[in-house]
Order: structure tokens, then C-alpha cells, then sequence
């Protein structure tokens, strides 16, 4: 186990500045997942479809797990096929919501 202390590291998602603790030994880690979710989350920003940035981080994430299923090793395709199809009607579910949502803010 490492003594090493956290340092604050202050990263930027969407325009917003969020500080976050990180040991120095995994700052490049952090920053290049910090880019990683900026870009996606700003894709499905732009996309139009989803409002408010609390509902572009939850479509993010459920992205982001989706690829990290996909990539994970042992990932049969059987399971891989049944699992996709729940994150697919999850997905669909969670805009249909949003969408409706978004109606009534209107």
C-alpha cells in the first residue's frame, strides 16, 4: 500500500470545474478519462435530444458501461446479445422518459 498523498486536481466537464482527489501516480489516468466522458457527454449534448446536464451524465454513463460490457474480457456473444438488447430498451426507456419530461417543462 503506497503513503502517497492525493493531491486536488481540478478538471473541467461540459464547461463545469469539478476538484477531485487523485495520487500524482494516476493524474494522466484521470485526466484522460476526464476527456473521455467531456467528449461524450458534449456528442449527446449536441445530438439535441437530451436536456440538462444530470440526464447527459446518466446517458453517458449507460454509454460508457455499454462499451466497457462490449470490451470486457469473457464476453460471450450469447450473453453479449441478451445483455446489449436490456441496455438498448434501458436506453430507449430512460429518452422516452426524458422526452416526456422535457414536454412538460414546455
Amino acid at each position: 500500500m503506497s503513503n502517497e498523498v492525493a493531491k486536488a486536481v481540478t478538471v473541467s466537464i461540459l464547461g463545469k470545474e469539478y476538484v477531485v482527489a487523485c495520487p500524482e501516480h494516476e493524474r494522466a489516468e484521470l485526466l484522460e478519462s476526464v476527456g473521455y466522458l467531456d467528449k461524450k457527454m458534449r456528442e449527446i449534448r449536441d445530438a439535441g435530444k437530451v436536456l440538462g446536464t444530470d440526464r447527459i451524465a446518466v446517458m453517458a454513463a449507460l454509454n460508457i458501461a455499454h462499451e466497457l460490457l462490449h470490451q470486457k474480457s469473457g464476453f460471450n456473444l450469447n450473453g453479449g446479445a441478451e445483455v446489449e438488447g436490456r441496455l438498448r430498451n434501458l436506453q430507449a426507456k430512460i429518452e422516452d422518459a426524458l422526452f416526456r419530461n422535457r414536454q412538460l417543462e414546455f
